[in-house]
Parts: C-alpha cells; structure tokens; sequence
C-alpha cells in the first residue's frame, strides 16, 4: 500500500471518530486536542465584495497583472510555461507566457481562462450593470498569488496581499522558477555499489518477486542480502517494506531503523518510519522525522541550477503532509498551515484531497470558517465518494452556521 493511500484510508477512518467541532487528522489512539471555541474577534470571510457597477470607483478595480518569468540559471524559458492566479488554494486563472517571458494577465471578464468557474463566482457572476466592465476589486485579490510553472519548472509563490502598488494595471516584477526534476547525473547513492556481486543479486530476485507481489519470496531475498553485507541500506529499506505489507509493523520498524543507522540521507526509511508513526498518532515521532526529511531536502538548501540526479526518490508532498499533521496535532497550527500549503503546491498540478481536509481543519481551529469550508468543499469535490463524505458534509453545516454567525456580528450598527 502506497503512503498515499495508506494516508487517504486512515484520515477516512479518524474523521468518524471525532467531534464535528474539530474534525482531526490522527489515529483514533491519542485523544484529539481542544475544539475550536466559538469567534470572539472578526472573522474573516469569503463574503462576496460588492459590485463593481457604475457605483463602484474605477480606482478600486485592478484590470491587468502584468510581469515576466525568468529562468534560476537564465535558461531560456520552456514553451509551456504558464502563470497561475491561485485563490483560496484555487487556481482561478491562467496564462501562457510568450518566448520572452512576459505575460498580461486581464482581471474579470467574461472570457477570462477560468479553470474553476465556480471559484471565479465572487469576482464575475456577481458583478450587474455594465457587462463589459472589466477587472476585479483589490480587495478580493488579498487571498490569491501568482504562480509559474513549466517542464520541470516552477516558481514560489508571489502573494498579492503583500504587493504595494497601486493603479488598475499591477506590475507584479519578475518571477523567478527553479527546476524541480531531479534526473540521473548529479547526485548518486553509491551503497548499492559496494555491495558483493551475491548481496546485490539477491536484492535483485527480491525486487522482481516484490513486483510480482511475491511477498514471502521477496522477504527471503532481501533477508539474503543482508545478511551477505549488512551495510546495504537500500536492501534494508526494501526488507521493511515488505515487512510494513506483511502487518509486521515491529519488524518493519527495526528495518527503517537499520537502514537510517547505515545512512542518514537516505531518506525512503525516514518516510516508512513517518508513516508508522502517524498511523500509530505518535505526534512528536513524526514531527522530528518529517523535520529530517526536510531539513535534507535539496531544493531547501540551495538554489539549484540543473538537474539533480536522485536515486533515492521519496514524495516529498507526503513529508510536508506529515509535517503539518503533526503540527496540527502539537497545536502549532501557524507550522501545521505552512506545510499543508507546501504540501499542495508541491503536489500540483495533481490534487491531494487529505490536504484539503487538513487544511480545512487548520482554519476552523483559526476561526477563519470560509476558509475551512472552501477546503472541505474542495476535499468532497476531489473524494466525493470518501467513507467520511457524510461527516464531513455534516461538519460543513456546522461551520456555515458558525461562519454566518460570524458575518452577522461584523455587520456596522445601523444609523
């Protein structure tokens, strides 16, 4: 069973187990932290602004984000490279750059490239007046960023809350991508390597019985290897994954473990480990093995400038996913929000529903209830059919009671 999987089924399962006020991500082993209390400061919220008809200054309205996209390594540009404008961890919108890099993005109107039209709602459907006005209101882009993406490209992400221009057209500077693929040629393993030519055939045989789901087979020759040369991590690593397949959670473990005492930087075992411990809900485990994992991954240390070659490939997304669950679940929801994020814009452009239900229970614990309701949606669009789907649907009630509550109380005093 992939990390993923093994992830989508526990969340499935844990959030039957608690209360709707806080609908968790763990085990059902620890006792679930404190529900959120109900809001006593302003909420913010996902609200419709008002329209941008004749009664809506002009000043107000941003009609073009403008910039170029350059590469780290001044590479030309890839002919797909494209920029995405991302609300509320929703891509809204998106551009082809041109040979150069320049792009032009044009703000609310009715042909906008809008790849989520129901998330463009707020911005375009519920403007009246003067069909042909264009643009989008500043107010509304305080939740969205800008991305950029290409053949193994991508770029940070660039937040409009925090740009300081003003004016109808915004010049958003220069977005910077990096690459992300990591091929063979530039960093290697050499463990497997030094082992005897009998080690390693005997890992061999127990790779190709794995595929063949030949467990017991595979468990043998693994086993073999190393026994034959006890310093082979990556025959190690495979061991307990065979072992994790097998329910052998202890044997599995005393595996990993093995396999991180022979090297440190190879990081598939620190992953397995990770997953046990959030299966188990050993909240500071995971927490320091998701912190390792990190720490040594390349493309936080350095700028890179070509290819890396990896031949320890892990999925990072799952590391950021454990991080920020075990965050959550350590109350350093500030943490918890920064790698469920992370974990989304590494995973994209596929989609992660557990981070979306992750990321929907670290708003309502912040109190922003639109927030974690557009997350919860977004899990039951991408999971529709999720054993949870029923909680979920009814913890969704509960916080659009909360969050109209909320809106009631901002609303001024009449005169």
């Amino acid at each position: 069973m992939s990390h993923r999987v093994r992830i989508f089924v526990l969340l499935a399962f844990a959030i039957a187990l608690f209360p709707l006020a806080s609908v968790a991500q763990k085990p059902p082993a620890p006792p679930p932290p404190p529900s959120p209390q109900p809001p006593t400061s302003t909420i913010p919220t996902n609200s419709p602004f008002p329209n941008s008809g004749s009664n809506q200054p002009s000043g107000t309205l941003v009609m073009f984000l403008q910039g170029r996209v350059t590469t780290s390594d001044n590479s030309p540009i890839p002919n797909d490279m494209k920029v995405e404008r991302i609300c509320n961890n929703k891509v809204r919108q998106q551009v082809y750059a041109s040979p150069n890099g320049g792009f032009s993005m044009q703000l609310g109107t009715n042909t906008d490239p809008v790849l989520d039209a129901s998330a463009e709602a707020s911005s375009t459907s519920g403007r009246t007046g003067n069909s042909s006005v264009t643009g989008v209101p500043r107010s509304e882009l305080r939740r969205c960023e800008l991305r950029a993406s290409g053949s193994g490209l991508q770029s940070d992400a660039i937040s409009l809350m925090e740009l300081d221009t003003f004016g109808e057209n915004i010049n958003v500077g220069v977005i910077v991508v990096q690459r992300l693929s990591k091929i063979k040629g530039a960093t290697l393993n050499a463990a497997p390597y030094q082992a005897p030519n009998d080690a390693r055939r005997a890992y061999e045989k127990g790779l190709k019985s794995e595929r063949k789901t030949d467990l017991a087979g595979a468990r043998k020759y693994f086993e073999s290897a190393v026994a034959i040369y006890p310093k082979y991590a990556v025959a190690w690593n495979q061991l307990g994954s065979v072992l994790q397949k097998q329910k052998q959670v202890e044997a599995a473990r005393n595996a990993f473990t093995r396999a991180t005492a022979i090297d440190n930087r190879f990081l598939p075992p620190y992953l397995s480990l990770a997953s046990i411990a959030f299966q188990e809900g050993n909240w500071p485990e995971l927490l320091a093995l998701s912190n390792h994992i990190l720490a040594l991954d390349t493309l936080n240390q350095v700028n890179v400038t070509a290819f890396i070659v990896d031949l320890d490939p892990i999925n990072y997304a799952d590391a950021y996913f454990y991080n920020a669950a075990a965050n959550f679940q350590l109350n350093k929801i500030e943490e918890a929000q920064k790698s469920a994020l992370k974990a989304e814009h590494i995973a994209f452009p596929r989609r992660y529903p557990q981070v979306h239900l992750l990321l929907g229970e670290i708003f309502a614990r912040k109190s922003d209830y639109a927030t974690a309701i557009s997350e919860l949606n977004t899990y039951l669009e991408l999971a529709p059919n999720a054993s949870n789907a029923d909680q979920v649907r009814l913890h969704l009630a509960k916080l659009q009671q909360l969050n109209d509550s909320a809106k009631t109380t901002e609303k001024p005093a009449s005169l």
